[in-house]
């Protein structure tokens, strides 16, 4: 895993590259979370869809829910970037639309709309 900072006046966004699940349950989203804040100072990460473990995308594993939930409790933004059509599931595709219209989650489809986003949320 290498983490990459892109950064807009005083705006800081850890951009994680990793071949590998990064986030598999919500340990290790808590790892990462800390691992980020420790080595970059960031508290907004932007990560591929590839990183994460399909079970998040499962709302029936309430694993989306508890990991967003520490992240926010946290005060850690969180952009993940992929194709999310693939999904049938309409709760899913609810989630990820009102997530979208918030300032703390975003789920989309290009990694210069997710930084343009994390960066907008502010601090």
């Amino acid at each position: 895993m290498q983490i990459f900072v892109d950064q807009q006046g005083d705006s800081k966004v850890a951009v994680i590259e990793s071949s590998d699940i990064v986030i598999g349950d919500v340990q290790d989203a808590l790892d990462l979370m800390a691992s980020v804040r420790y080595t970059s100072g960031c508290d907004k990460i932007l990560l591929d869809k590839s990183c994460v473990t399909e079970q998040f995308f499962d709302l029936k594993t309430k694993l989306a829910g508890e990991i967003l939930q520490k992240y926010t409790n946290y005060h850690v933004k969180l952009a993940i970037v992929g194709d999310f059509d693939q999904y049938d599931s309409k709760s899913l595709r609810d989630f990820i639309y009102e997530s979208n219209k918030g300032t703390q989650v975003f789920f989309l489809k290009d990694r210069q709309a997710a930084l343009e986003a994390l960066h907008r949320a502010g601090a």
